[in-house]
This record gives C-alpha cells, sequence and structure tokens, in this order.
C-alpha cells in the first residue's frame, strides 16, 4: 500500500483507490500492534463509523482483526457521531476507538482516526508509532483471511449515556421553559435521527431536514459551513425557529444560522460561546485557540484575567492542553470546540445545545448577541483563503517569510513573526496574517485577521498578490 499519514486527525483517502478493505486492515493491524503494547488492550476498543458507502464493511473489517489480536471490540448497529464513539471510551473505560470517516469531506473520501483512552485526538507522539508499525505490516498477512464474525465482538448502544452526560453540561430545562423551535440539519451524516432527538430530550420543537442516510450526501459535502447550509437558512425563516443547527458526516463540526437567517461562523460562534461561559456561566479556566483561531479568544480572556492559550492547528494540540489544566472552551477555527468537563474531542452536538442554551437564556438571535460582544471588545474580522500555489515552490515560500518577513504591510508595522505552525505575522493594530501550506494539495492556506474593514481589505489585497502565479 502506499504509505500512510496520519494528518490533522487521522488518514484519510479515496475509495477504492488507496481507502481498500486490504490497506483498512492493514491499518488496523497498525493500531492493534499499538493497542498490544498497552496494560489497557485488555479493556478492548469501539469501532465506529459515519453513514458512508461500505461503512459497515470497513468497520467489520476492523473488528475482525482486532479480534484476531485477541483485543475486545465493541461496535455499534448503526453510523454514529464522533464525539459519541469517544465518549464511549470513558463510559467504558476502553484502551480507545478506532472511528472510520473522512469527517466533511466528500462522498468518494474516507478514513480512519484513532482515538486514544483519554477520549481525545491521537498525539503526534501516538501516531507515529502507528505509522511505522503499518509499514512493517505485511500486505500478505491478510491477502488470504475472510472477515468473520468472533466472540470478541459485542454490539453496543452508547448514545443514552452519552446524552445523559450532555445534560450535565447544557441547561436542558433553561432550553425547555424557552419553548425554542430549532432546525436541524445533520446533512445526511452520522447524527441523522440523533441530533433531532438530542434537542427534542431538551424540551425543543424540532424540524429535521436532510435527516436520513444518504452515502453520496446528496451529491454534496456533509460539512456545515455556509456553502452548505443555504436550505437551512431557508427553513429557519420559513418555520420562524428561533435557530437552526448542523453537522458535519461525523458529528464533531458544528454550524449555525440565527432566527434572522445570519450564518455565524466558527470564529464567531467561539466569540460567542467563550463570552457567555466566562461571562454569564461564570466558568472558571483558560480558553484554547489554534494559531489560525481568531483572536478575540485573547481579549475575552483578558477581560475575564484568564489565559488564552495559543497552538498549532489540529484539536489534537487543543486536547492536550485540556487534559493538562481547567478549559473552559478549546476550538479552532473550523469549527471544532469542546468545553471544560467534556471529552477532549471535538463535538458539534455539544456546540449545537450550547447555542441553543444561549439562545433561550439570552432571549435575542445570536447575531443580536455577536454584535454586543463586538461593541464591547472591538470587531474581529477574519477569513481564510486557500490560493493556488505550487507544491514544489512551498518550501522556498516559507523559508523566505521565517527569515525575511515584511518590515511592514499597507503602512502598518509588523511586531511579531511566529512559526508554531506555518508562518503568522503580527501587526502592530493587532491585525494579523498566517500562511499555512496545505500537506496534500496544491494550495496555502492564508487566514487574516483585522477590526477594520479597509485594513482587512489591504491584508487580503497584499495576501493574494504575494501568493499570486
Amino acid at each position: 500500500m502506499a504509505k500512510v499519514s496520519f494528518g490533522t486527525d487521522g488518514w484519510r483517502a479515496v475509495m477504492c483507490d488507496e481507502f481498500t478493505l486490504l490497506n483498512v486492515k492493514i491499518v488496523a493491524q497498525g493500531i492493534a500492534e499499538y493497542l498490544l503494547e498497552s496494560d489497557l488492550r485488555k479493556n478492548g476498543v469501539i469501532v465506529g463509523h459515519d453513514t458512508r458507502f461500505f461503512a459497515e464493511e470497513f468497520a467489520q473489517a476492523c473488528a475482525s482483526v482486532f479480534a484476531e489480536n485477541k483485543i475486545p471490540v465493541y461496535l455499534a448497529k448503526r453510523p454514529l457521531p464522533t464525539p459519541v464513539v469517544a465518549h464511549a471510551i470513558v463510559q467504558l473505560q476502553l484502551a480507545g476507538a478506532v472511528m472510520l470517516t473522512a469527517s466533511h469531506n466528500p462522498f468518494k473520501y474516507n478514513g480512519i482516526k484513532f482515538i486514544p483512552d483519554y477520549a481525545g485526538p491521537a498525539t503526534s507522539e501516538i501516531t507515529r508509532k502507528i505509522e511505522k508499525n503499518i509499514a512493517q505490516t505485511k500486505e500478505n498477512l491478510f491477502l488470504s483471511k475472510e472477515i468473520k464474525e468472533s466472540k470478541e465482538v459485542k454490539y453496543i448502544n452508547p448514545i443514552p449515556e452519552y446524552i445523559e452526560h450532555l445534560s450535565t453540561l447544557v441547561d436542558f430545562d433553561l432550553i425547555a421553559k424557552a419553548k425554542l423551535k430549532v432546525v436541524a440539519d445533520p446533512l445526511y451524516g452520522a447524527g441523522y435521527g440523533l441530533l433531532d432527538e438530542i434537542l427534542k430530550r431538551a424540551g425543543c420543537e424540532v424540524y429535521a431536514i436532510h435527516n436520513q442516510r444518504d452515502v453520496m450526501f446528496g451529491g454534496l459535502s456533509p460539512d456545515p459551513s455556509i456553502k452548505y447550509l443555504n436550505k437551512l437558512g431557508y427553513m429557519v425563516k420559513k418555520m420562524k425557529a428561533h435557530l437552526g443547527v448542523a453537522l458535519d458526516g461525523d458529528g464533531d463540526r458544528f454550524g449555525v444560522v440565527d432566527s434572522v437567517g445570519v450564518y455565524l461562523s466558527p470564529n464567531q460562534v467561539l466569540t460567542l460561546l467563550s463570552e457567555y461561559l466566562l461571562g454569564v456561566r461564570k466558568l472558571k479556566g483558560s480558553l484554547v485557540r489554534t494559531v489560525a483561531t481568531t483572536h478575540a479568544l485573547d481579549t475575552i480572556a483578558s477581560n475575564y484575567n484568564t489565559q488564552a492559550i495559543e497552538v498549532p492547528v489540529g484539536f489534537k494540540y487543543v486536547g492536550q492542553v485540556m487534559r493538562e489544566r481547567p478549559v473552559v472552551l478549546g476550538g479552532e477555527e473550523s469549527g471544532g470546540l469542546s468545553i471544560l468537563n467534556h471529552i477532549p474531542e471535538k463535538d458539534g452536538i455539544l456546540a449545537d445545545l450550547l447555542l441553543c442554551e444561549v439562545t433561550a437564556r439570552l432571549g435575542r438571535p445570536l447575531s443580536n448577541i455577536l454584535d454586543e460582544i463586538y461593541a464591547k471588545y472591538g470587531c474581529f474580522q477574519s477569513e481564510r483563503l486557500d490560493i493556488y500555489f505550487p507544491q514544489e515552490k512551498k518550501e522556498d515560500l516559507l523559508k523566505s517569510l521565517k527569515n525575511n518577513p515584511p518590515n511592514e504591510v499597507a503602512g502598518v508595522k509588523v511586531e511579531k513573526v511566529l512559526t508554531i505552525d506555518g508562518v503568522k505575522i503580527l501587526f502592530s493594530d493587532n491585525s494579523w496574517m498566517l500562511i499555512r501550506p496545505s500537506g496534500t494539495e496544491p494550495l496555502v492556506r492564508a487566514y487574516i485577521e483585522a477590526a477594520a474593514e479597509e485594513r482587512f481589505e489591504a491584508l487580503k489585497r497584499y495576501t493574494k498578490s504575494m501568493l499570486s502565479f
């Protein structure tokens, strides 16, 4: 098989190309060998999957490999969101979990991520060990083996305990008293039939769309970004709902449209929830954000005399901090978050419920609440640009920016250059830009943030000019 590389959130590839039954078993064997070195191996693993084509067969193949290695396996009889699978690790005190998903990527992709015993994304150290095991696994180990049932494999339903845990993090009674009307959009992903039921459990009147399994995701991507939530916005207005909430393919990313049809970006949601949890809920602890995420969190943290911690891109870095100290909220601009007393893993369902709680408590559209926060702290306008850039020139680009960064851009002085992940340039007016090449595509991801519209547009023009070919 081709070399397997675990990115920021597991290994992903195109089905029927690299992502085949044989290769999935080889990856599972690499994970099994990692588990065999652990004292927790006897506790077993849970294998979950989203709604993609052939998902059950891929999951059964993984289960068969673990059973062959005498590692107990737990399977669910339906697709499960990643946060439900991750929470089951804690619930059952398992050695870890394997989740078969390509998250928000199009239907032709699938992927595998390993979630260790602490119920958060695997660290780089762990994935390097698994990659080494995979490289040493012989293909002929599986060529003649059938996928088979085993006494090591048990079927479970971890959903009730997960919902019970959510009710300790979110005020279901408050939501119920507000009699919220909510449109739920799981985008044909693993949250189908679950997101709407949890919202009903919290006392909401729910209208669900895209609420069944579709291995083609309606011909779109299961990505809860503004591009794919047109129908959600339309239905919120049509139903005169208080808000509409969405999930990605495996339920670990969130999306939201408020009662007046305004889509809130992940950066805006993180800003809103940070202010709510620290200022209204009075929770105590730090905020954690990735290097690409809005600095609004830093300003909010300072206002409440706490710390905002910056980490590289990838929720594994956020989760690592959450395991080390109290964190009120950890988040990333791509749509992942977790909060204090929850697992150190992204949870879109939790995020959607928290947005319902904010709406219920404050009784106003989310965009109106956000405007008040910006009036208090100043505006934070941010955007990510995906710009074509030749693969062979990326290294030279980063080297040039690190060694010879600009002294100023559009008349504003450069204050600092950070290189913890890509190259981040901070300016004297608190605006910033981050240049971070894609590891798999001929793209450079450029992130920019500024308070004033004029400054924001100037940074955007500079970035496009710098990266143009």
